[in-house]
């Protein structure tokens, strides 16, 4: 875990942001930061507001009440915040075409990040099948893809929602690395996994949410004082606001 983010710039400030959905359904008012080279993990339920949040610091979702600022930038609707990416839900992909053209496409005209590419694909351990068709890929090799699409982006802030889906323990212990050291190099990452284990060896900073608002949030360490594990301090909360 990173441990000197504490006291770095805020990079996201989510201050009472609030989305409402036709019929009434509100997510909000959610609030909290994530500081340059911190990883904060998002820790909630299926229909939470997790993704919805997301979306929201993505420009997917409108923001109809209170803020989200990135680097001290209003986050606009519909338009996706500057060195911001994010792999929310199972990544999607061109089908029948290769995973390096896959990746061709994500970088478009950018001749930085088609540089990239082959590197990239080693990275994420896919340079063997860099020139097989997705359709044959395994899901734990599409997830690998996907944080491959996110890497090229060399964005700031990375978004990650449930990013161990269909990898192994071997895959998990790299991810787990991959994020480590990304934050090490200043990069801001807000991930959300059911796996509340690996959140809470690789967060700094814990944010518990439940029905669309934030029901704890703070250091890691603080949050499960006094408990075994995360999961622990998740179940105790949601039993108490079920009572």
């Amino acid at each position: 875990m990173t441990t000197d983010s504490a006291t770095a710039p805020v990079r996201l400030a989510i201050d009472g942001a609030v989305h409402n959905y036709r019929g009434g359904r509100q997510i909000g008012p959610i609030s909290f930061t994530a500081r340059v080279g911190q990883i904060v993990g998002l820790v909630g339920s299926n229909g939470s507001g997790k993704t919805t949040t997301f979306r929201m610091v993505t420009g997917l979702a409108t923001v109809d009440d209170g803020a989200i600022e990135i680097d001290g930038v209003p986050v606009r609707p519909g338009h996706l915040p500057a060195g911001t990416t994010a792999m929310v839900e199972e990544p999607g992909f061109y089908a029948w075409a290769s995973g390096r053209d896959n990746l061709r496409l994500a970088a478009g005209s950018d001749r930085d990040r088609v540089n990239w590419i082959d590197a990239t694909l080693d990275e994420v351990g896919l340079a063997g099948a860099a020139d097989k068709a997705v359709n044959t890929y395994s899901q734990g090799m599409r997830q690998r893809l996907g944080l491959a699409r996110v890497l090229l982006s060399r964005a700031r802030l990375i978004l990650l929602d449930e990013p161990t889906n269909g990898l192994d323990p071997a895959g998990i212990r790299w991810l787990r690395d991959l994020l480590r050291n990304l934050a090490g190099s200043g990069t801001t990452i807000v991930v959300s996994s059911h796996l509340l284990h690996e959140l809470q060896l690789i967060a700094d900073t814990l944010v518990i949410v439940s029905a669309g608002r934030v029901l704890l949030a703070g250091e890691t360490g603080s949050v499960c004082s006094g408990y075994e594990s995360l999961e622990s301090v998740y179940l105790d909360l949601i039993d108490s606001g079920t009572r």
